[in-house]
């Protein structure tokens, strides 16, 4: 007996928001068809429920009530995107390429004279437009085949992102900065996807920020391919701050080259529901890997942080350390899977999630694995929850420290360690003093300062 599964209200809103745009889209040809065989794959599985294993903690066929309509092009000025970043973020030097709604904006952007020499840089949308380029063609197909919900709904849907190469063995010395900003007067969603490619014993900092103006509610998918390429190494950090109702479903896949070293961090915050997956695939012998990053959440925030590090050849190194802080009813989940292949001897793999529980309502859920199918490893993974220390917080207390005061003192010496793993001293900062304002903006109000949900 074949028992029909029944569409949610989110489900036949994409099928029918796919339907009205899919001949307005960037690309035809090859390009057209990619996007009917994702949203195929996507429609064959439907949004993902706690009956798949991967995403048992994030029930999206629940969380996700309806699809926003995509946003539409929108005025925005240089203040409305400073304002969104905040001061930290805005004053980086940097090469800052920003997206409204999705579409590449060149007045808001600012580059530097290695634009077209050590780097080169064009919208999407734009190479889409122009039939695209053979090296995405396998990338889309694997996103539709065997990519999972989020891969494939963002194959369908793209409206823009960037394509992005370093040359070989150049140097690039700005931190370049992507911005996605969304703005819209009703609920609205957006989809991009970046395609960059770091050339053999180049160097670079990307940023990613995801951010969107005060008002309606916002549904962002984004997906990152970075290609590293052999003895390349590349810092990737990404900051999602989307607001009260903000959604975000975003994924990283990652593929590095031999010898390549690559230092990825995600910061999220102030996001209503976040999922954040990585998917990390070693292609060549002797390269390391060193993932972080910092979740904060309060009030009902769900944050989802979902990774699976490949290591497919032998030699390699990853190190995986995420921090979060979760206060009132907000949830935390830290799923990670290392992977060593039979053929992978030498592998390293460590592997830590911890979080920080300031109130009794808020639940933290850790699942941590191993998959070892080689004999010659050094792999170890671990999970930890706890509240503050109340010796430690009463020692800062007896110096004279106000106790609002010496809890975030606490608090950001937790999440302090991962934050530091970002070794670019600009970035870092920026980071550190986005994590402080999180942590003013709940004291005094009864949560971060007290404890209670």
């Amino acid at each position: 007996m074949t028992v029909a599964v029944i569409k949610t209200k989110a489900e036949q809103q994409l099928a029918e928001q796919f339907g009205a745009m899919a001949t307005r889209l960037p690309g035809t040809g090859w390009v057209a068809a990619a996007r009917n065989t994702a949203f195929g794959a996507f429609a064959a599985r439907g949004l993902p429920s706690r009956r798949v294993e991967e995403w048992k903690y994030t029930d999206l066929r629940t969380l996700m009530k309806e699809a926003y309509a995509p946003a539409t092009a929108a005025p925005v000025d240089a203040a409305a995107i400073a304002a969104a970043l905040g001061p930290d973020f805005s004053k980086l030097d940097c090469v800052r390429l920003v997206f409204v709604n999705g579409e590449f904006s060149e007045p808001l952007s600012t580059f530097d004279a290695g634009r077209g020499t050590t780097y080169h840089i064009d919208s999407l949308a734009d190479v889409l437009a122009s039939g695209g380029t053979d090296w995405m063609k396998p990338l889309l197909a694997a996103a539709a085949q065997n990519g999972g919900a989020i891969d494939a709904l963002n194959a369908a849907l793209m409206t823009g992102g960037v394509t992005m190469r370093i040359e070989e063995g150049a140097e690039v010395a700005k931190v370049i900065h992507l911005v996605f900003y969304s703005a819209s007067k009703s609920a609205a969603s957006t989809a991009v996807r970046n395609m960059i490619s770091v050339g053999a014993r180049a160097k670079a900092t990307i940023l990613e920020s995801h951010v969107h103006a005060c008002g309606e509610p916002i549904q962002a998918s984004a997906v990152t391919e970075i290609h590293i390429k052999d003895g390349a190494a590349v810092t990737h950090v990404k900051r999602v701050a989307h607001g009260p109702g903000g959604q975000h479903l975003g994924k990283w896949n990652v593929e590095l080259g031999r010898d390549a070293h690559y230092r990825g961090f995600q910061f999220t915050a102030d996001t209503t529901l976040a999922r954040n997956e990585i998917s990390v695939t070693y292609a060549g012998e002797g390269s390391k890997l060193d993932l972080s990053g910092v979740f904060l959440g309060r009030g009902s925030d769900h944050i989802d942080t979902t990774l699976v590090v490949d290591h497919a050849v032998p030699g390699c190194e990853s190190r995986e350390l995420f921090a979060g802080v979760l206060d009132g009813r907000a949830r935390g989940i830290f799923q990670g899977k290392i992977i060593v292949q039979p053929n992978a001897q030498k592998s390293d793999g460590k592997m830590m999630a911890r979080a920080l529980m300031l109130s009794p309502d808020t639940e933290f859920d850790s699942k941590p694995e191993l998959e070892i199918f080689a004999d010659d490893v050094v792999c170890g993974h671990g999970s930890t929850a706890a509240q503050l220390d109340e010796d430690q917080l009463f020692y800062c207390m007896s110096r004279g420290i106000p106790e609002d005061e010496a809890r975030a003192l606490l608090v950001e010496s937790f999440i302090g360690e991962a934050i530091a793993k970002v070794e670019h001293g600009g970035v870092q900062q920026v980071l550190a003093e986005t994590a402080r304002t999180w942590l003013k903006a709940g004291a005094g109000h009864g949560n971060t300062a007290r404890g209670k949900g």
